[in-house]
This record gives C-alpha cells, structure tokens and sequence, in this order.
C-alpha cells in the first residue's frame, strides 16, 4: 500500500444546536474554495490524489466534508436533503470563504444540488459525479439500486442507529481486513470500477478515508438512505447555478438514464458522458472535472463582482 498525504488542515466546525461538522483541507491554504462532498458511504477525505495535488498546482483549496453520523460529525438526522445546506454555509462561513463550488459523487449530488439552490449567489458552479436522483415526487427518476432505499427507509428509521453502531464496532476491530475488503468489491465491480480500484493512489484513498471515518461511519449511509426516500425539500428545476454532471455508461449503480433525466431537468446543465465507466469513474478523472469546473467559474466571474 502507498503512502499517502494528509491534509493541511482537518477539524470539526460548531453547526446547530451542539452539533459539529467535521472537514479535511486539501491544495492551497489561499486558492478558490471547492467543497467535495463523499459518496454513501464515505467520509471527509474521499478524495482522490490526483484532485489533491492539482489543487496545490492551480491554487485551489478543495475541502472534504463529513455528513451526520461518520468521521468528526455529530449523529443527526435532517428532515430533508435541503437542510443540509445551513450546515455547509456555516462551515464556510467559518472558515472565511465567501465564494465556492461544490462537487459531489453519488450520494453527495443531492447535497450537492441543495448548497446550490440555497445559496445561488455564493456557489460559482456544481459537479455531480454519477448523482443520485429524487426517489419520489413529480422529478423522480425510475429504476436504479438507490431506490431500495423507498423499501428499507421505514425499518432504518427505527434500526439504522443501533445496526450502524453495531457495523461500527466491528469495522473498528476488522482493520486488517479493510484492503482485502477493497480489493474483493473491485473484482466484483464492472470493468470501469475494477480497473480504477486496481490502482495503488485510488485503494490508498479509499482505505485511509475509511480508517479515518470515526466511530459513527456507519451510520451516516443509514441516515442518507432515510433521506433520499422523502422528498428533497426544493425542486431540481429551480437549481439556478451551473451545474456540470459526469456519468458513467455503464454505471451499475445509479443508471446512466438517471444523469440524462437529472440534466434535462436542470435549467443551466452539461452532461459529461464517461464512456465504458462505471459508478467510480468520476474520481479517475478529478483533474479534467476540476478543470471544467474552473472553467465555468471563470466564465461566471465577470457577472458575480
């Protein structure tokens, strides 16, 4: 396994009522601020090499965010996706950043969507990596694994925080099999995945961002699929910023027609097709993402001073 780096900073941020929000600094301390938000499951430092030294090359401060219940982040349910978004403008607040953009892979593209309905005149532009659509309501999309989440949300209301608590320990204990764990789910993935997940910088990632979840990491996957199954609290429809969209084509996960469905949805949107990948293929590709997305913001720049 290869070294990998930490990050500049990493801490917690005070949210709510004696609630915290934990975050990792990746790039430059003084660049344009890009909040990375991890996929279910997933944590703060869910983001690849590549995108970490391409911020220390293009000055960009990129910043990993812990969502309820895993890492730094206190347990907490949100009534829907849109009150997510409070807690972001207060982490950034806090940490002294006015303007941002925000990416988001799988489970994190509906946060990522309701930092940008919320707070159009600070996020400069969004990305979706291999996005998760609204379940229910007049935009839901059809199909997909995540919609097993309309099955298990009821029991999960109940039995989430004790199973994800149970989860916890025993991943606390099962460090050593943590690799093999990765390597046995890349074997089992489509070519896409497989093929990114054989490559020493991405196993690393992976790895350290699950051994650095905290104790609670598993109960924020339970949390998100509780959420995604309600209606998100605002419509896609009415997502002013733009939004760049990357979905894979053979994305085994969340199809391939759900980033079509969400893009046309979507008033100011581009959809990225990454052909012969799988739900993963957005982190083999951080640095082309990053560089559109700086594009974008470039473009916006003149109109937002």
């Amino acid at each position: 396994m290869i070294d990998i780096d930490r990050p500049k900073i990493e801490g917690s941020v005070a949210v709510g009522d004696g609630r915290r929000i934990g975050f990792a600094e990746f790039g430059s301390a003084k660049g344009r601020a890009i909040f990375w938000l991890h996929g279910t499951p997933g944590a703060r430092r869910q983001i690849p090499t590549e995108a970490r030294q391409f911020g220390e090359d293009h000055d960009l401060r990129i910043i990993g965010v812990d969502r309820p219940g895993v890492g730094a982040s206190t347990p907490f349910r949100y009534d829907s996706i849109k009150d997510f978004a409070p807690d972001l403008l207060t982490v950034a607040d806090t940490l002294g950043i006015d303007k941002f953009g925000v990416v988001g892979l799988s489970g994190g593209g509906p946060y990522t969507l309701a930092v940008a309905n919320a707070a159009p005149d600070r996020v400069m532009v969004a990305g979706v990596l291999g996005g998760v659509a609204p379940l229910v309501g007049p935009e839901a999309a059809e199909g997909g694994f995540p919609r097993l989440a309309l099955w298990t949300a009821p029991m999960l209301q109940v039995a989430g925080a004790p199973i994800g608590k149970a989860l916890s320990s025993f991943l606390s204990i099962a460090r050593p099999v943590a690799e093999p764990a990765i390597s046995i789910y890349g074997r089992l993935s489509p070519q896409g995945d497989r093929e990114l997940l054989a490559r020493p910088e991405f196993r690393a990632m992976f790895l350290d961002d699950l051994l650095h979840g905290g104790s609670r990491r598993m109960e924020a996957p339970f949390a998100d699929a509780i959420v995604f199954a309600r209606d998100w609290g605002f419509r896609v429809s009415d997502v002013s910023v733009p939004v760049r969209w990357w979905h894979g084509d053979k994305d085994h996960i969340v199809p391939f027609a759900h980033g079509e469905h969400m893009v046309n949805l979507l008033p100011d949107a581009e959809l990225h097709t990454m052909h012969g990948e799988s739900h993963l293929g957005g982190l083999g590709m951080a640095t082309d993402i990053l560089t559109e997305l700086m594009s974008v913001w470039d473009q916006r720049a003149p109109a937002t001073r």
